[in-house]
């Protein structure tokens, strides 16, 4: 994998490749912090950092989530290397299947995303702060998709968001809820895969509202609150669990029926 990122007006190319029984980094850049910076943002992106032995202690033996992690154990969230990543791409994807998102975000990276050495990187915050509205509809949002876009952005191209702050994780969640058109799906995809939060399921994904529809017996779509519900008895891991189920029901163990397949019995809604 080949990506430029950027720290501040630096650009960093990060390779990363399989060698060894390891994964291996090499960043260019005009400064030695700025390629440990982005070597850093790309751990943080594949995971190699991710610590999953407390989850997989305690649900190594589970009835659904076991056999899973003995198949594959390295399984985790996919995560993406800056959390303002991670929000800008959420509200691409809000309401809209996955292929018409990944040509809006393509459109965003070669219609506005910084060059070098014939790669492109995500606009930053700063960058999409300063565009209207109209530029990010020729991509491919809606207008209003467009406007929740640039208002996220000025929020935290302004510093009154600071998406890296852990400390103020929920803070800052409460604050981009404030802006109409982002909602809880939002920012739990922004905790999940922008600020590596195991605790938090974007329930409103309409792969879990399906799954737990399945797993739960309930012959129906599950409901928000019934997704939330389903995975609270997994705390502090329900990102990890969810992960880790969807991984599973995409690989057909599950089936389409509400009878849970490959052994599993049905479980009720507080599994």
């Amino acid at each position: 994998m080949t990506r430029l990122l950027h720290v501040g007006d630096d650009p960093v190319v990060v390779r990363a490749w399989a060698g060894g029984g390891a994964v291996r980094f090499r960043a260019e850049a005009a400064s030695e912090d700025a390629a440990h910076t982005g070597i850093e943002r790309m751990r943080f992106a594949l995971g190699v950092d991710h610590d999953l032995s407390a989850f997989h202690q305690r649900f190594w033996r589970h009835e659904l989530l076991g056999p899973v992690l003995r198949r594959k154990p390295w399984l985790r969230p996919r995560r993406r290397p800056e959390p303002w990543e991670a929000l800008a791409w959420a509200v691409t994807e809000q309401l809209i299947e996955g292929g018409r998102a990944s040509a809006i975000q393509r459109r965003m990276v070669f219609g506005h995303g910084r060059e070098h050495d014939g790669l492109h990187d995500v606009p930053g915050a700063a960058t999409v702060a300063g565009l209207a509205p109209a530029q990010l509809e020729a991509c491919g949002l809606s207008p209003s998709r467009a406007v929740v876009m640039v208002k996220a952005a000025r929020e935290v191209a302004r510093g009154r968001v600071r998406l890296e702050d852990p400390s103020r994780h929920e803070y800052d969640w409460r604050r981009l809820r404030a802006i109409r058109g982002i909602g809880p799906w939002t920012v739990e995809y922004l905790a999940l895969h922008g600020q590596g939060r195991d605790d938090v399921l974007p329930c409103g994904d309409l792969a879990y509202i399906k799954l737990v529809g399945v797993l739960a017996g309930l012959g129906r779509r599950a409901t928000e609150d019934e997704v939330r519900e389903y995975f609270a008895p997994y705390a502090p891991y329900a990102g990890l669990a969810g992960t880790v189920l969807a991984h599973a029901a995409a690989g057909g163990v599950y089936g389409p029926s509400p009878s849970v397949r490959a052994g599993h019995r049905r479980l009720p809604l507080t599994a």
